[in-house]
């Protein structure tokens, strides 16, 4: 039952079609990401870059690059795992279906790792400097391990059973860091390792760490789990892996997969940070440089025939937008059973995940009421927004699903719509004006700070969205370019924003202050002003990407007739959302030129890459 190495499963993946070799020789730098990056967009197959410059090591790139690939990978398993979620909701289903129960009981015993007294892993060494010095984008600060599992345990209660291994950046070279010694480990807030990372601080020690890359699939979906605590992810990917995982101990003291392709041993001193990044992340711009914990590395570890998989992370969709599709479809049906009421959530992939959240929730409290208004809705938003790393959503979006029992939240311009036709600016609108945000999202008043808004939409229609432009629509100075992205949503063009970081800018009240009653824009629920109206309005996906990763919500919302009552802020009109781009927001990410005439000439009739690229 499933793969129990990356060579095993390249070598499926290429029996049955799934895979191509690209044997020319490619360079790491900008190159081979650039050829993930096409092959993703077209549906393509898994890829496996063998001649790699500056490496000896092959690369796999495109694993997870379709959904019925990961389905694939883990066909062997999903259908218990689906059981066990739903059995979390409600372990008396499994008592009216015993064949079920009673199948899942050798997926059970997987949880277990298994300890080993040697292993592939352990074969072989090499350095740092030996490991593909992958770039995937031409403003970043250097290599990056793209698809790492960091592992560690934390030091008041070692084992793999206090043990948390996570996805977190990986800086291999540049900076400041010593060259073949020292790596960088950036970690987002609300990430567990930051928990064992606490402990060894207080008591004064290093905190010994573990970066695997490769092994079974498993492992690197693993990784990236949103479990419940006291789930280690090593249970987790036992489980999906179908069998359970032989674990070897490493020169600091903690285990690695026996079967994993690499590992770099060492640890991070409780106390030292250096300046790591930049680097294109999955908002779509670069993250900026700041100080991040160190890795000191000891050794480096690979196994015979070592594969070193690889992903670009960059604006959605990229490969990782797989591993939330196939999160949602094994842990959807536990949402109702953590937060009663909640049919059904959707993290935008296309809007960053985290800057933007949608919930179908449920209107129970005053039942007999027909002018019904969001009051369980509100319980609903708080508790997500106390979950896990739900609780990083910058606006959450959710709306009454009883009066509308189909709708679907991946249908997300119906969603919109249903949530604008009953929307009342006065009421439903809730801010966080001073929390915490991603750590990726530079909208709000620095690094991890910011503002969250809830608006919570219940009740019958209160109008009728506008379809196409006003013949008649005038537009305060300096604002041009209309465009209808969606019913009842208007983008409009502005000139280049100016300001105080985490301010509203002048020109946004002088704007909603500029509409009178009479003004056929007070048609529309939701204006956007953004620097390129065009663009914003030209796709779902860029009004989405725009609207959400490029605004502050207490600084970058204001509205038509807006007013304070009783310190809860709302507007009679329009409700306007600033989504320019400001000064402290780092730069999108964009494609270099001359590599992407080098791909087409590769791709060209003729060329070694044609039909991939």
């Amino acid at each position: 039952m499933g793969y129990r190495n990356l060579q095993q499963t390249v070598a499926d993946l290429e029996r049955t079609g799934r895979l191509r070799r690209i044997d020319i020789e490619l360079d790491p730098y900008l190159e081979v990401g650039a050829v993930q990056r096409r092959v993703y967009r077209n549906g393509g197959p898994a890829l496996l870059f063998t001649r790699v410059k500056g490496t000896p090591f092959p690369l796999l790139g495109n694993l997870f690059g379709t959904l019925a690939r990961a389905r694939y990978l883990f066909r062997d398993t999903l259908e218990a795992i689906q059981t066990l979620t739903e059995a979390k909701g409600d372990p008396a289903l499994l008592l009216h279906r015993p064949g079920k129960a009673f199948g899942l009981l050798p997926h059970v015993n997987h949880l277990r790792p298994q300890r080993a007294s040697g292993g592939p892993l352990l074969r072989h060494t090499t350095t740092i400097d030996a490991l593909p010095p992958l770039v995937s984008w031409p403003r970043d600060g250097g290599p990056f391990i793209t698809l790492p599992q960091v592992y560690s345990e934390h030091p008041g209660r070692p084992g793999w059973r206090h043990s948390n291994l996570g996805m977190y950046r990986v800086q291999l070279a540049g900076n400041r860091y010593a060259p073949g010694r020292e790596v960088g480990l950036h970690y987002q807030i609300h990430r567990g390792i930051g928990i064992h990372h606490a402990a060894a601080i207080g008591a004064g020690k290093p905190l010994p760490v573990n970066i695997f890359i490769g092994g079974p699939p498993s492992l690197t979906l693993a990784a990236v789990m949103p479990l419940p605590e006291g789930l280690p992810e090593l249970a987790f990917a036992g489980l999906l892996g179908g069998h359970r995982l032989p674990m070897v101990a490493t020169v600091n003291g903690l285990l690695a997969p026996a079967e994993a392709d690499f590992c770099l041993v060492g640890h991070i001193d409780p106390h030292r940070t250096l300046p790591e990044g930049p680097f294109g992340d999955h908002l779509g711009y670069y993250s900026l440089v700041h100080d991040f914990p160190v890795m000191t590395v000891d050794q480096v570890y690979h196994r015979p025939g070592a594969i070193w998989p690889f992903t670009t992370v960059g604006r959605p969709p990229q490969e990782d937008t797989t591993f939330g599709a196939l999160i949602h479809e094994m842990t959807g049906a536990l949402i109702p059973e953590l937060i009663p009421g909640v049919r059904a959530i959707h993290a935008v992939d296309a809007a960053g995940v985290h800057p933007l959240l949608l919930a179908v929730g449920s209107e129970r409290y005053v039942p007999y009421d027909t002018g019904r208004e969001p009051r369980e809705l509100l319980t609903q938003a708080n508790a997500l927004l106390g979950q896990g790393q739900l609780s990083l959503a910058k606006y959450l979006l959710i709306a009454d699903g009883s009066a509308a029992p189909r709708l679907d939240l991946h249908d997300i311009a119906a969603f919109l719509r249903h949530l604008l036709e009953r929307v009342d600016w006065r009421r439903d609108l809730h801010f966080q004006t001073r929390t915490t945000i991603d750590t990726l999202d530079y909208s709000g008043t620095g690094l991890n700070q910011g503002s969250k808004v809830v608006v919570a939409a219940a009740g019958v229609p209160l109008r009728t969205l506008p379809t196409e432009l006003p013949s008649e629509l005038r537009l305060p100075e300096g604002f041009t370019a209309p465009r209808l992205a969606l019913p009842g949503v208007l983008v409009v063009q502005g000139p280049p924003w100016a300001g105080t970081r985490g301010l509203p800018a002048a020109d946004l009240a002088t704007f909603c202050r500029a509409i009178v009653p009479a003004d056929p824009l007070n048609r529309f629920p939701l204006v956007v002003l953004a620097d390129d109206s065009d663009f914003a309005a030209r796709t779902l996906d860029n009004f989405l990407w725009v609207t959400f990763t490029r605004s502050d919500p207490a600084a970058d919302l204001d509205g038509v007739g807006a007013c304070f009552q009783a310190k809860h802020w709302g507007c009679t009109g329009p409700l306007v959302i600033d989504a320019r781009l400001k000064p402290h927001h780092p730069a999108p990410l964009e494609d270099d030129p001359a590599i992407e005439r080098r791909v087409d000439a590769l791709g060209a009739p003729g060329g070694p890459l044609h039909g991939l690229v």
